[in-house]
């Protein structure tokens, strides 16, 4: 017994020094620094991981919104960053068309179930299995469509102006896998989601968003369009190893357009999560479709925003540094945010609120 133990612990170091080789020396670094006492503290150090700004919003039950932030919004001109700029929120935007696909349901203005092919013929014999992919399948990324910012001629650099020539990267391309069969998130899906809710509202599915889910929220300051806004009032965004700023990168494609502050995007998920922004019959249709948090990420932009149930708080992080290994490490930061909150909840519970 006592050599199968030692056996063991000699596993386990080895396994942890193989790991330390290919964990990298940054990343690693985040994870092993001792917590901070504050949010604002973890937010300051942030920036000694590479990150040229950061803003955290935390919306927890019984206290006032609170706002940190750290590093630049612009770094060439040094402007410090604001936690009240706006900022691409990339795939966060998958939730907003999530909520609206889940209202148009319920009015029976869509159908979960019908195809693909029902609502855009013109695509029937130029995406695979178009007659078989439901509506569902779409939000739930399991339609088996090829994910379009996965070709490699997908333009990052200069973004399409047209979502008809978005299209061109799918169409008539072998399909990832039988609709159905299995998960794989794939942006091409809400590009279509799109253009479905499009076709049958007659009007853009922005102006539905809008009217819908904006304006009941008193959402002033969500814009589904990068070109709605002026780029003075927008974070600069930066791509490791890439020195210029590339806010004025315009991607308009559904599900990846939208620009937002972060307490636009916090109360958006507070009432998503809280149920005071669909109805009974709504929130049912969106529970069994689709999720109720989600990240973002575009080149010069990351972004993280969730509720957590356990300290009844929606925490919403944006990062305006891409690419090497940023990404690893607001994940890292994002975790320690929250076992910072979960600490002083738990240290106010056992002090009686002191």
């Amino acid at each position: 017994m006592k050599n199968k133990k030692r056996i063991f612990r000699i596993i386990v170091l080895m396994a942890t020094i193989v790991s330390l080789f290919f964990v990298p020396w940054i990343i690693l670094k985040a994870i092993l620094t001792p917590l901070p006492d504050t949010v604002q503290a973890q937010v300051h150090k942030a920036i000694n991981y590479k990150l040229d700004g950061i803003i955290v919003y935390v919306d927890q039950a019984g206290k006032p919104p609170a706002f940190y932030a750290a590093g630049y919004n612009n770094r060439e001109n040094k402007v410090p960053a604001d936690p009240h700029t706006l900022f691409k929120i990339a795939s966060i935007s998958k939730l907003y068309i999530a909520t609206a696909v889940a209202k148009l349901v319920n009015k029976q203005t869509l159908d979960l179930d019908k195809t693909l092919a029902a609502y855009l013929p013109e695509f029937a014999e130029r995406i695979e299995n178009a007659d078989k992919i439901t509506l569902r399948m779409l939000v739930q990324h399991r339609s088996g469509i090829p994910n379009y910012t996965d070709h490699p001629d997908y333009p990052w650099d200069h973004p399409f102006k047209n979502n008809s020539d978005t299209y061109q990267l799918v169409l008539d391309m072998p399909a990832d896998f039988e609709p159905d069969e299995k998960y794989s998130y794939s942006n091409s899906n809400y590009l279509l989601l799109g253009e479905i809710m499009d076709k049958t509202l007659g009007y853009s599915h922005h102006d539905y968003i809008r009217n819908e889910i904006l304006k009941p929220l008193e959402l002033t300051h969500t814009y589904s369009l990068l070109s709605e806004v002026s780029l003075v009032d927008v974070m600069s965004g930066y791509f490791v190893g890439y020195e210029p700023d590339i806010k004025g990168n315009d991607f308009i494609q559904p599900g990846g357009s939208m620009v937002a502050t972060a307490q636009d995007v916090g109360v958006f998920l507070r009432a998503l999560n809280d149920g005071s922004l669909l109805n009974d019959d709504e929130q049912a249709i969106y529970s069994a479709i689709y999720e109720y948090g989600h990240t973002g990420l575009l080149p010069g932009y990351s972004s993280i925003a969730r509720y957590h149930k356990d300290i009844d708080a929606v925490v919403v992080q944006f990062v305006n540094t891409s690419g090497g290994k940023t990404w690893s490490i607001t994940e890292v930061i994002y975790k320690k945010i929250l076992k910072i909150l979960r600490k002083k909840l738990k240290s106010e519970k056992e002090g009686g609120g002191n």
